[in-house]
């Protein structure tokens, strides 16, 4: 019986992993990005397709606790300071998207469906809660989280996130069933909560996550940062809030915690299992009949409300003085209604303010534009070229001529050339960054225009008469292919190249490089060195210390190169040890 009570878990289980695996990196290879992966899976083996699983609801339930720790983690990069200095952005545009959108698709589903205003209100204002899940998992893959782009995504998404109390007040007020005296009292309810959560957050989480430190047990942190998100996930929750909003505030609150990057390691392992989960559930619950019997509601309401939608956050934009194409990207990402519908629509239902007929048709419509979404990023992505920088005051590289030929120009290449030009020797310079090469006039350096990644430019830059080519780019994939390049087309000069970190280095080494050196090795060096000489140990002692780190580091590298061609070149060199350490100046 026990048996059977383990198979009945962890046969679903399996059968939904299998179809993540099956179909994520399936989708990822076809480029059409891994959340569109887990819809899809989802669909496929719930009960409209497959029927492996009849009851996605409930394990949607267990799945938006992917939500939770995915807000959870964002809320500890944000300290309360950083936070406050994006209230203007939370309360100002976040507010103008969301007023502006819910005025439009209210006026939409009167206009074109025929809906009563309160129905109306009710499915604009859950379509303009857009899906958290889906755009900061897209902020993610794109490493777009910290960027200023990223920043007002994040901005809107909390704004969203927190309208969900007004509007389950409003929602309450506009049932017949008499339930408006109970508006106010949500609204109190979640002030007192947060206040109570805020209250926990400042006098004792480090006092907790110290006693469970001195512990010296991993599992007993783990389990600890799962009762804090948790627990504040639930508070939110009971007091009518989101759940995701709860763990996003723990996690502000943790966020100057000496324990934050201990936690987050203990975290991420179950965010990503959940949020995977939490897509393959939203691709479940999908009900196929209600498409077939009402799709041509659907696909119009669809339709409808997207353009609606992306004409309000296409303007708002706009007037917060983003460019076309920062708009237009926004546009595609905020296009789709989210997951916090489902409990705005459920609640309207208990309400008697929309019937069942109607929460069916709004959560479809909400489930089909979250699956769209991916798609919709990917024609904007092909149809939205870069921006034309202006090159107004920047050469060209045309026949440059100069012993030593310098791709990239950012802080590395400023510091390496500058023993070059004390010493006279002929540099010149290409970069392909506009703003860059302005900066570098500022400071007398000369510097032309030019993609090193192109054979036809570095013919024009001199790279056949040079003695030797520096690669300085930022990227490691662009270093590589570049040094590959040059080596094939100017095999006499000396390729000397920038190095992201060790696998990258070993790249290098590999393909035949003359000359590599990771960006950071040679200043960890130094300041081990200036770590020792603080704690009193003596210049010569410091000397065999770094020198030995440096001889055991290049026998590694020596040993993991071992048995690999190089290329045809004969002579290959890492970095050198240099002179002996002495104290620099201050």
């Amino acid at each position: 019986m026990a048996a059977e009570g383990v198979g009945a878990i962890v046969g679903p289980m399996v059968t939904l992993m299998g179809a993540a695996v099956v179909a994520v990196p399936l989708f990822r290879r076809l480029g059409l990005g891994s959340v569109l992966g887990y819809f899809t899976a989802g669909a496929l083996v719930g009960p409209s397709i497959l029927g492996l699983f009849t009851d996605p609801a409930a394990i949607l339930h267990v799945a938006e606790l992917g939500v939770v720790m995915f807000l959870f983690v964002i809320g500890l990069e944000l300290r309360p300071q950083k936070l406050w200095l994006m209230h203007n952005q939370i309360f100002g545009l976040g507010l103008a998207q969301v007023l502006l959108a819910i005025l439009l698709l209210t006026g939409a589903g009167v206009a074109l469906f025929a809906l009563r205003p309160a129905v109306a209100f009710v499915a604009g204002a859950g379509f303009v809660l857009s899906s958290t899940a889906v755009i900061m998992s897209v902020l993610q893959e794109r490493g777009q989280i910290a960027s200023e782009e990223g920043r007002q995504s994040v901005s809107i998404l909390l704004f969203e996130d927190l309208l969900i109390v007004p509007l389950l007040a409003i929602v309450a007020f506009l049932s017949p069933l008499g339930q408006g005296e109970a508006g106010l009292g949500v609204v109190s309810v979640a002030l007192a909560g947060i206040l109570l959560l805020m209250a926990v957050g400042y006098w004792l989480l480090e006092p907790f996550f110290a006693l469970l430190a001195r512990a010296r047990t991993r599992e007993v942190l783990t389990a600890g940062a799962l009762l804090v998100v948790l627990g504040a996930a639930l508070l939110m929750e009971a007091v009518g809030l989101s759940m995701a909003m709860g763990a996003f505030l723990a996690g502000v609150m943790l966020s100057g915690s000496s324990y934050r990057h201990q936690i987050e390691s203990d975290i991420e392992p179950f965010k990503g299992l959940l949020m995977g989960l939490f897509f393959l559930s939203v691709g479940m619950s999908l009900d196929l009949t209600v498409v077939a019997r009402e799709w041509p509601l659907l696909l119009s309401m669809l339709l409808a409300y997207v353009v609606v939608k992306s004409i309000a956050v296409y303007g708002v934009a706009r007037l917060w003085g983003g460019s076309n194409r920062s708009a237009l990207q926004r546009t595609a990402m905020f296009a789709q209604g989210g997951e916090f519908a489902f409990v705005l629509y459920t609640a309207a239902t208990e309400s008697g303010v929309i019937d069942g007929r109607d929460n069916a048709i709004f959560s479809t419509v909400v489930i089909l534009s979250m699956a769209m979404t991916p798609l919709i990023l990917i024609c904007a992505d092909r149809l939205l070229r870069a921006e034309t920088v202006s090159l107004n005051g920047v050469e060209n590289a045309d026949a440059l001529r100069g012993r030593v030929l310098v791709i990239g120009f950012g802080r590395f290449a400023q510091i390496a050339v500058q023993s070059l030009l004390s010493r006279g020797v002929a540099v010149s310079v290409i970069e392909n960054d506009p703003d860059r090469i302005h900066e570098a006039a500022r400071f007398g350096f000369k510097v032309y225009y030019g993609d090193g990644a192109r054979l036809d430019v570095l013919r024009t830059s001199g790279a056949a008469e040079v003695q030797a080519i520096v690669i300085c780019a930022a990227d490691r994939k662009v270093i590589s292919a570049i040094a590959s390049l040059v080596m094939t087309e100017f095999p006499n000069a000396k390729v000397l190249a920038r190095s992201y970190d060790r696998d990258h280095a070993i790249e290098l080494i590999r393909s035949g490089v003359d000359f590599e050196i990771r960006e950071t090795v040679e200043s960890a060096h130094r300041m081990g060195a200036q770590v020792l000489r603080t704690l009193g140990f003596d210049d010569a002692s410091i000397v065999d210390a770094v020198d030995d780190i440096r001889l055991r580091d290049a026998q590694r590298l020596t040993e993991q190169i071992q048995g690999h061609a190089l290329s045809g070149r004969e002579h290959l060199h890492t970095a050198p040890v240099p002179e002996p350490l002495t104290q620099t100046a201050r």
